[in-house]
């Protein structure tokens, strides 16, 4: 018996495959494993990326024994969990890719092979639970092409067909379902009802994703300012406001336990202090990268809250549900020519509030300027210069700094004299405060970078930013930026300095990060910020407009119903047949079918065959109809033969006698 025909005999279980066979399987595995992959920590993301590697090496020839995959798995398992700060969607997510990646460990069969596809696909799922970016997309429909094209391989060799089918040829056949598809899958994007919320709750993410937080501790920035990666994006309507205006208010922290600077959570339900602006302001609309966060950014200061949110005391931006997604927010903003005049007794013993045992020659020094200002009406202004004077005077601006003890704000001041905004600023308002003078510490981002392609302003993550409020009489509370004083190119910075990748190696690349931005900008307009009243907008010019979700269901139902109709339509002509040789078959019968000479459904290839040569000798089929019987149903024909028996299919063309009387030729 020839070896298709005892592959033909074989369970799927037992049919193992050749090298090159693995190689498209595991090729698929990785592509479906990529975007997930991305969208991890990169530590977590290299090391479940390294550990597939090792298992495809060492699972090629023979599958991993138990206690290797036992302890692969374990390990991995402890990689996820020690990457996490608890069990969510991203740390289900890695689990997942963990899992798929020590799959190839136990796949020995053709069954196996089918069960590592499909479980492949649900990385590609799990993608998008973490980012619907346009770069997520076409590589989960890369890796999903794939996939197909390898499972069609995978049904020819159970099948016992051979391999006759180059790579493009099955990529091209793919693409054609794909095409298929399409119009089922832009009826469901564009005609769908919009929902407002979830069918289902999403656990929140379980690994931190950079960005601001309600706490800040010396040091803890560092990998937030290290990262270039968008936090916002910003257009204006009229006049953007000049660079060094551009503070993003965040979490305002108030209390300090000697190390750590922390956000009062009682303060979000305390309506906002009263304002008076300076000039007309701002109008912006706000476009915020997902954080799983609550907190809000906004120009300094924001006029009102926008709808879905709300203000707190300090001025701080809170939405109701954490922001998992990306979302624009309208606002309008103005400088302060008076932020909360009258200061409270509680929230002025807040704003002067210090942990006791903690940094003695900073409350020395504190205590010494204010026995030298008095009790003059402009005490507290000359402190607040005196200590700006002392750090333009003698201190740096780095991102290199040393690990600080117990009295961290006294190792700064008098020791390093070295660091970021997170020094400055914690240290500045513990000066203040030992001085007498209420202060808190501000966080949010500051500058912006503006995109000339789409005319917007970029703020990155690299752009995170803490500076110092104090509490003037008269004035109430007024920005002090001890960071801008040492380093005011940090905050004040020109357009080439803030554009990515300026500068080093990569300093020509400008150009096409900004067209990648601004592309990226135009995704989340158009797909990820189509909704309910987009929707609704699209429809009108066709007469639709005011359609409830009951009636757009209906829409997109008969729109569904259509194409799905036409594939039944296509496939019934039998033009999607994956089988080459059947494919070339039914062709031949569509020739002879133009001459009145069309098979039958209930004829078999030999009496077709006899049916064309007694009313046109010329025809010839008999041979033809025997080589197809014997190849399609009895798998008597190596793949030599059969693929000359596919050629003579495609070359036979019926004789100009061929036809029957009465037709004409």
């Amino acid at each position: 018996m020839s070896s298709i025909a005892a592959a033909l005999d074989t369970p799927a279980r037992a049919v193992a495959f050749q090298p090159s066979l693995r190689a498209v399987l595991y090729g698929a595995m990785a592509l479906c494993l990529l975007p997930l992959l991305l969208q991890l920590p990169r530590s977590l993301g290299l090391g479940i990326g390294a550990a597939a590697v090792v298992v495809a090496i060492g699972s090629w020839r023979r599958p991993l024994p138990g206690l290797w995959r036992i302890g692969l798995a374990l390990a991995l398992i402890g990689l996820v969990l020690a990457s996490a700060r608890g069990f969510g969607r991203d740390s289900a997510c890695a689990l997942l890719a963990a899992m798929l990646a020590i799959k190839p460990a136990e796949t020995v069969s053709l069954r196996d092979a089918r069960s590592l596809l499909g479980f492949a696909l649900y990385a590609v799922f799990a993608t998008f639970l973490l980012d619907q970016g346009p770069l997520s997309l076409l590589l989960g429909l890369f890796a999903a092409a794939a996939v197909m094209v390898v499972l069609q391989r995978l049904a020819d060799v159970e099948s016992g067909l051979p391999d006759t089918s180059s790579l493009a040829a099955r990529a091209v056949s793919v693409g054609r379902l794909l095409a298929l598809g399409l119009p089922l899958a832009l009826a469901g994007f564009w005609l769908f009802p919009r929902l407002g919320a979830p069918l289902w709750g999403v656990p929140e993410r379980a690994m931190a994703r950079p960005g601001l937080s309600d706490s800040m501790s010396p040091g803890e920035w560092i990998d937030l300012m290290n990262d270039d990666t968008p936090a916002a994006r910003v257009r204006f309507f009229g006049p953007a406001p000049a660079t060094s205006q551009m503070y993003w208010r965040g979490p305002v922290l108030w209390t300090f336990d000697g190390r750590t600077w922390r956000q009062p959570q009682w303060l979000r339900g305390i309506p906002p202090a009263p304002v008076r602006a300076a000039s007309a302001g701002w109008d912006y609309e706000l476009e915020i990268e997902p954080t799983d966060l609550r907190q809000l950014v906004a120009l300094d200061l924001l006029t009102a809250a926008p709808d879905g949110s709300q203000l707190s005391l300090d001025h701080g931006l809170y939405v109701r549900r954490p922001l998992a997604s990306l979302s624009r927010w309208r606002m309008r903003s103005a400088p302060a020519a008076q932020y909360e005049p009258e200061l409270r007794r509680t929230l002025r013993q807040w704003a002067l509030q210090l942990p006791e045992g903690f940094n003695p020659r900073t409350r020395a020094l504190a205590a010494r300027w204010r026995a030298e200002a008095g009790d003059t009406a402009d005490a507290d202004s000359r402190i607040v210069r005196r200590a700006m004077d002392w750090v333009r005077r003698d201190f740096a601006y780095t991102l290199e700094t040393p690990l600080l003890g117990r009295h961290t704000v006294d190792e700064f001041l008098f020791d390093q004299q070295a660091g970021f905004c997170e020094h400055f600023s914690g240290s500045f308002v513990f000066l203040m405060r030992a001085a007498g003078i209420p202060a808190r510490v501000v966080t949010g981002y500051a500058g912006g970078y503006r995109n000339p392609f789409g005319d917007y302003w970029l703020v990155r993550r690299s752009d995170a930013h803490a500076w110092a409020e104090v509490w003037l009489p008269q004035r109430g509370w007024t920005r002090v930026d001890p960071t801008a004083a040492v380093a005011p190119e940090r905050i004040y910075d020109t357009l080439a300095d803030r554009a990515p990748g300026a500068g080093g190696l990569f300093g020509g690349l400008t150009p096409m990060w900004n067209a990648g931005d601004w592309l990226r900008r135009g995704w989340n307009d158009f797909v990820l910020g189509f909704d309910a009243t987009r929707q609704q907008r699209m429809l009108r010019p066709l007469g639709l407009d005011g359609l409830d979700p009951g009636r757009l269901f209906l829409l997109f139902a008969g729109i569904a119903a259509a194409t799905l109709g036409g594939i039944v339509w296509w496939l019934a002509r039998g033009e999607a047949l994956a089988d080459p040789l059947l494919r070339a078959w039914h062709r031949l019968g569509q020739r002879y079918a133009r001459l009145g000479l069309a098979r039958a459904a209930h004829e078999t290839a030999g009496d077709w065959a006899a049916r064309v040569g007694s009313a046109r000798p010329a025809a010839d089929l008999t041979a033809l109809a025997a080589r197809f019987a014997q190849a399609r149903y009895a798998g008597a024909a190596a793949e030599g033969s059969w693929r000359q028996l596919i050629r003579d299919l495609q070359r036979h063309r019926p004789s100009a006698d061929t036809a029957p009387s009465g037709v004409r030729r």
